[in-house]
């Protein structure tokens, strides 16, 4: 099978695309990329929602790469399949046009409207016109992609037969296995944008309570976002942290690979409690034990192989970090069950089956 992946998406800030793309490239399809970035991320674009008054830049941006797009699509050999990548509410329509009778399916991983709403968005006309921006997307495509079944009850219940269930996964980069038995200090990272869904401030807080205790954890907090500095002020001045802006996507895995713990998210909104963050699947295929809130979704991927504790509550997570510090054995077991994990339902190949399944049965109708 020829598949196109299509649209603005940016692989370098979101690795979902990539996950995809090595899924069918895996199982012996032809992968083409026909893709032009917009330049914005989704902080960038709810920055925008909040002052109208920016909207041409999105405007002007969206018309300059489509016109790009449809200049190297028109170049391509017909696909059998073709998948519209991550945020491309706009690009399905487009998609939609420059190949009309090829199954086309939409990586519907956000929602416009609900992701806007935990942005900060008041429930309004902005988020009338998001929910109504959603609709038509979901209605130009063939097959619809979500990443949970939380999620999967979001469409309308109209279109939800033509959505499948696409586990966000992890690239095949990231998967290696735990070396060694876990000696102190315990070595925890967290990486990410900062969202509110991450609870990043619950973060703050237990590396507050742990200062206090003068217990044997160290902690690396990657990224920066719209709740940096709260996490920093929950925090306090203390030694036993790393602030790092970013690291290089290429030498992330490793950098991660070389912590004991990764921690998910801790938010306590509605979207927190729908997803599996892309850190959680990342992190257990780096032979990490995870630490993350405890909500329906993660438990259904991780199993017994999480650490969970109650959204937004700094001091249990605080306690757990302490036990799997006093607990070599427990953390050893924890990192190499998150692996096994991760090796038997995260890798590309999985994650993408069903998406391949429904594509290939539409290219042979």
């Amino acid at each position: 099978m020829r598949v196109v992946f299509f649209g603005t998406y940016d692989a370098r800030l979101h690795p979902r695309v990539d996950v995809l793309m090595q899924g069918f490239a895996s199982a012996g399809d032809e992968v083409v990329e026909c893709n032009e970035p917009l330049g914005l991320d989704t902080s960038s674009r709810v920055r925008i929602l909040q002052r109208p008054w920016l909207l041409p830049v999105l405007v002007t941006r969206i018309a300059r790469a489509w016109w790009r797009l449809s200049r190297r699509a028109r170049r391509l050999a017909r696909p059998d399949a073709v998948v519209v990548g991550y945020m491309g509410h706009f690009d399905v329509h487009l998609g939609r046009r420059l190949w009309p009778g090829v199954p086309l399916a939409l990586d519907h991983l956000i929602f416009a409207a609900d992701t806007a709403a935990d942005r900060g968005i008041e429930p309004g006309l902005r988020i009338r016109l998001l929910s109504r921006l959603d609709r038509a997307a979901l209605g130009a495509a063939d097959v619809l992609c979500v990443d949970t079944h939380d999620h999967w009850e979001l469409i309308p219940p109209d279109v939800r037969k033509r959505a499948v269930v696409v586990p966000v996964g992890a690239r095949s980069e990231w998967f290696r296995v735990p070396e060694g038995r876990p000696v102190p200090p315990l070595r925890v990272v967290f990486f990410g944008l900062y969202t509110p869904l991450q609870g990043a401030p619950v973060i703050g807080e237990a590396i507050a309570l742990l200062t206090d205790r003068a217990t044997s954890v160290t902690f690396t907090m990657i990224g920066r976002g719209q709740d940096y500095a709260a996490t920093r002020e929950a925090a306090g001045p203390t030694p036993d942290v790393r602030w790092l802006d970013w690291v290089d996507a290429a030498e992330l895995p490793d950098f991660v690979a070389a912590h004991d713990v990764c921690l998910g998210i801790f938010g306590t909104g509605p979207k927190a409690r729908r997803v599996v963050p892309t850190k959680v699947f990342q992190g257990a295929a780096a032979g990490c034990a995870i630490v993350t809130s405890d909500t329906g979704p993660q438990r259904r991927a991780l199993g017994s192989a999480g650490v969970f504790i109650p959204a937004g509550d700094g001091a249990a997570l605080a306690t757990a970090l302490v036990e799997l510090a006093g607990d070599a054995g427990r953390l050893s077991e924890l990192r190499h069950e998150a692996h096994q994990r991760a090796n038997q339902a995260f890798r590309p190949g999985t994650v993408v089956a069903g998406l391949r399944e429904r594509l290939l049965a539409g290219a042979r109708s």
